[in-house]
């Protein structure tokens, strides 16, 4: 799940960083790419909070489906009955592939680990890193290079072997 900011600074120092966070990561995993046995394919997702049901999931990716093709009145009930319930967020998932073993990964989580502090998926709010941006408030590039190049490494060395 994306990570609660709670500050006007903190959202502009995010919106500075993800966009080339994002183009980082996805680089440097074509540079893995280009020389593993793995093969990877790219994939958009819908991610769902942790506490929704199986149950939830399908009304709610019914009611989007009928949003297709309801005339206007429906799509308005639809969309009231829908700012009741819970919504996924898109996401946009790697899937490696190599000898029958599959291993997915989140490139947004990826992306919100170079971009924050300590980040981890189970805390609701995190820090900007803040050494990612340089003294002028653009983006340290090498910074962001050698901390993603790291945190990419890391997802290659802990594949299964």
């Amino acid at each position: 799940m994306p990570p609660k900011i709670n500050n006007s600074v903190a959202w502009q120092q995010a919106e500075l960083l993800m966009q080339p966070a994002f183009i980082r990561v996805v680089d440097n995993i074509r540079k893995h790419l280009d020389v593993s046995s793995w093969k990877g394919t790219y994939h958009d997702v819908l991610v769902w909070p942790a506490s929704i049901t199986d149950e939830t999931k399908a009304i709610v990716t019914r009611l989007l489906q009928e949003m297709e093709t309801a005339t206007p009145q429906q799509a308005d009930e639809i969309r009231e009955t829908l700012t009741r319930l819970p919504m996924p967020h898109p996401g946009y998932h790697l899937l490696l592939q190599r000898q029958g073993q599959e291993v997915s990964v989140d490139l947004w989580e990826l992306c919100y680990q170079v971009c924050f502090l300590d980040y981890t998926s189970e805390h609701e709010a995190a820090d900007i890193d803040t050494s990612l941006i340089d003294d002028v408030g653009e983006v340290d590039w090498l910074r962001l290079e050698a901390k993603t190049k790291e945190l990419v490494e890391q997802v290659f060395d802990n594949l299964p072997g």
